[in-house]
Order: C-alpha cells, then structure tokens, then sequence
C-alpha cells in the first residue's frame, strides 16, 4: 500500500509532508504535490503533517478521490523530487477549504 495525495492539496500545495518523509517520494508541481507510489514506505508521517487534510492511504482514498492513485504515480515521473519544505502559496489557507478543484490542477 501506498500513500495518496488527494485534491485536496490542489492550490494549497503545502510542503510540511516533505520534511517529515524519511525517504524522499515526493514530487512537485506548478500547484500540487504527488507521492512516488515506488518510493513510499507507509510510514504515515505525512498524513498528520498536511493542514489541507489531502494526504490518504491507497486503500482509505475517500469516495471520488480513487483518480488520484494513478495521478500520483503518472506526474511522478514528470515532476522534480521535493526533499526540503517551501513556503506555501501565500493563498493557501484560502483554498484550503474549496472542493472540487481538479479544473485547476496544472500539469
């Protein structure tokens, strides 16, 4: 099993999960984050660390998440490795709460 980053983080796109990951699987995008399904290790540690709540584990994805299995394993390998925690969109806490934000993800 693996871990999922979920709509969610969308615009939000904190990194403090980043920091906590011992092993280094998560990649970065425009406005989202993505796990390496290869390289996580089911530690959970970044689960509490997320203030969006977009962080699941594979089995667990809540009901219209189950996409973003194969999302975070596609853009993967197309986005750069994250290994140390950035700053978050200066309107982050604002879209913390908006649903339905998949029209927005930038590839």
């Amino acid at each position: 099993m693996t871990y999922v980053v979920t709509e969610a983080c969308i615009c939000c796109k904190y990194t403090d999960c980043v920091d906590v990951c011992p092993v280094d699987c998560f990649h970065e995008g425009p406005n989202f984050l993505v796990i390496d399904p290869d390289e996580c290790i089911d530690c959970t540690l970044c689960v509490a660390e997320c203030p969006a709540e977009a962080i699941f584990a594979e089995d667990d994805l809540p009901e219209g998440q189950k996409q973003f299995t194969a999302l975070n394993a596609e853009l993967t390998r197309q986005w750069p490795l994250i290994v140390r925690k950035k700053d978050a969109p200066a309107d982050a806490d604002e879209w913390k709460a908006v649903k339905d934000k998949m029209h927005l993800l930038k590839r």
